[in-house]
């Protein structure tokens, strides 16, 4: 794979047991670009460790006055030369292509994952996670397998130079051979307490990269309330704290550089020394003790690539462990210690399915066509179901409420409550593009990324909702109004406007509208939203109720919410009580009928009904007694 070729077609199912495990599957993919680059590694080493023998050469030519070993001494340094530079040229070229090739897969793997998971990701692990290994995780992770190959070719490379200079000189070659891999070995037992003070500073690191990511989301609120300063204090102690996890990493790691040079110098001094005692005693010519001097200081240059492998694989491995741990989150999560269950891809034809939407954890039943309501007491059992409608894994195994989880969730195989089915057909068996075709989920937290108005509407759809319809049902006017005003551009403003970063230069209610408004242009076969009006008056969310209604007309529809001028206007209403389908109707009938379904609607206790109901008795006592003392 070359650099021009990226992206991959396909790149792969990864290893995901275990941080090592990850490292050793990249590196078996790229065996190609891997030997390539050890190849070109074993020629630049072999270069430079060669010249020793050259310049050895050139000096024994000089004391015996032979023109002609000089001559031949030189071109052979030339020779060396001309490897050493060709070798280096090409080695960085193949390293680096490891590098970049490698951390494009990576993110390719964790891009796939993403759109895989979708909003049930940030659910499971934390955002700033996401992000620090989508970054410099990603980055570190290349660096170790961009090294692979040059240790490779380093550790040949010293293994050929000892036994060429026991063959050369056996009385110096036994002191390097000896001496080398002390040399080699020597920083091993420094090793883990050099990684355990690089991973606690990643692990800060990390916590006060999630500490940015939520201040930065909740910026505007923070000025609302003052907490600037507050949460300023808080991060300026995270990056302290960082600060001195690094000092005391960067400690070990001199602590590690100053060894690798300490011990290869003290072997340059005894050979040097013997190699002396041995020339003056006649066993040793001076060209060969210039050769054996030679390669030894030029023996420190393969010897760094074992720090360099050290560190990188230190700085690595718990960076593809936590790349490995988002890599093997699945749609449906296992509940712990079990094995994901099997399942047996369901016999659907080559068109979508459409037809009824049933949930068999709870009960809920959305006919095809209708608009549903769906009204729940608990906000986070309603997520989770909005959220299984749309065959999102919502495990409880994978969420922080897992204490909340109902029975019926409890009750299923694995810990996993049951897929939602469509037509009769378990959205968790489609394909994940079929799955999130014929399903949309607009969460109550919805995102809108930077760009034009345009851009953010320009999304995959059926074609038959235009862009100004779905913004006439959404309610938009007033963000269109307010987008022009801001346009260079008056005649095309509002479509050309470009929106902030998570639309923060809109309002709550705005925001949601157009998140509406694109979830209504994509113009699905079912349409879950989960509180879509929450932040809108109550003027505007009668009229935002109405257009979805008038719009949706026909299409499978499916609203959680606990407003009455939404529940109105739905055709079907469903209360959803303790995680089964408790009643069923109209928001009128229910209201009259149903004393849990009128107490999450009107926010009344069972206090307050009764209270209520006594009054008029109350009453005609009082008035009773009051007819009976003046008389």
């Amino acid at each position: 794979m070359q650099i021009r070729d990226l992206p991959y077609p396909d790149p792969g199912v990864p290893d995901v047991r275990s941080g090592p495990r990850f490292l050793y599957w990249l590196g078996r993919n790229q065996l190609g670009g891997q030997l390539k680059s050890l190849s070109w590694g074993l020629l630049h080493q072999c270069g430079v460790a060669g010249l020793p023998l050259g310049v050895g050469l050139a000096v024994q030519a000089v004391v015996d006055r032979s023109g002609r070993s000089l001559a031949l001494a030189a071109g052979l340094i030339a020779l060396l030369g001309a490897a050493v530079a060709l070798g280096d040229t090409m080695l960085h070229r193949t390293a680096v292509t490891n590098w970049i090739t490698a951390a494009a897969r990576v993110q390719q793997l964790l891009a796939r994952k993403t759109a895989e998971l979708g909003s049930a990701l940030t659910r499971r692990v934390a955002a700033g996670e996401v992000v620090a290994v989508s970054t410099g995780d990603v980055e570190k992770i290349g660096w170790f397998v961009e090294a692979l190959s040059r240790f490779a070719a380093a550790a040949l490379t010293l293994v050929v130079v000892c036994v060429g200079l026991l063959v050369y000189q056996p009385a110096l070659g036994v002191v390097v051979a000896i001496g080398v891999p002390v040399l080699a070995l020597a920083v091993l037992p420094l090793l883990p307490k050099a990684t355990r003070r690089a991973d606690a500073q990643r692990e800060l690191a990390g916590k006060a990269t999630e500490l940015a990511s939520d201040t930065v989301a909740g910026l505007r609120v923070l000025r609302g309330i003052g907490g600037e300063d507050l949460f300023l204090g808080r991060y300026r102690d995270a990056s302290q704290q960082v600060r001195r996890a690094a000092v005391r990493s960067a400690r070990m790691w001199a602590l590690i550089s100053a060894v690798q040079v300490l011990l290869p110098g003290l072997l340059l001094i005894t050979v040097v020394v013997y190699g002396a005692q041995l020339t003056l005693d006649g066993r040793v010519a001076v060209g060969e003790l210039v050769t054996v001097y030679s390669a030894v200081t030029l023996l420190l240059y393969p010897l760094r690539h074992f720090e360099e492998i050290a560190m990188a694989y230190s700085f690595s491995r718990p960076s593809a462990q936590r790349a490995a741990r988002v890599l093997s989150l699945e749609r449906t999560a296992p509940a712990p210690g079990d094995e994901a269950p099997a399942r047996t891809p369901a016999r659907v034809p080559g068109e979508p399915p459409s037809g009824d939407l049933y949930d068999p954890a709870t009960g809920l039943l959305a006919p095809a066509g209708l608009f549903t309501a769906v009204v729940c007491g608990d906000p986070d059992l309603a997520g989770r179901l909005a959220e299984r409608l749309g065959g999102h894994a919502t495990s409880d195994t994978a969420t922080p409420d897992a204490a909340d989880a109902t029975d019926a969730e409890a009750d299923a195989p694995g810990g996993t409550p049951p897929s939602a089915l469509l037509g009769g057909v378990a959205l968790d068996d489609l394909p994940l593009i079929t799955a999130r075709g014929v399903v949309l989920v607009q969460d109550k937290d919805p995102v809108l990324l930077s760009g034009t108005l345009a851009e953010l509407l320009d999304v995959p759809a059926s074609g038959h909702v235009s862009a100004a319809d779905a913004l006439d049902a959404a309610q938009c006017e007033d963000v269109l109004a307010a987008l022009a005003q801001t346009s260079a551009d008056r005649a095309d403003g509002p479509m050309r406007t470009r929106i902030t970063e998570r639309g923060r230069s809109l309002s709550g209610g705005q925001r949601q509208r157009l998140a509406l408004a694109r979830s209504l242009v994509t113009d699905p076969e079912v349409l879950v939203l989960d509180e879509p009006t929450s932040a809108v008056d109550s003027h505007t969310e009668a009229r935002v109720a109405a257009g979805v209604k008038r719009l949706r007309s026909g299409r499978t529809t499916v609203v959680f919410a606990s407003s009455p001028l939404v529940l109105d206007q739905a055709d079907r209403v469903v209360l959803v009580h303790e995680g089964e389908v408790a009643a069923a109707g109209t928001h009128r009938e229910l209201l009259h009928t149903d004393p849990r379904y009128r107490a999450v609607v009107t926010r009344e206790t069972d206090a307050e009904d009764a209270a209520k109901a006594a009054i008029p008795g109350a009453m005609e006592h009082g008035v009773r007694e009051e007819i009976e003392e003046s008389a």
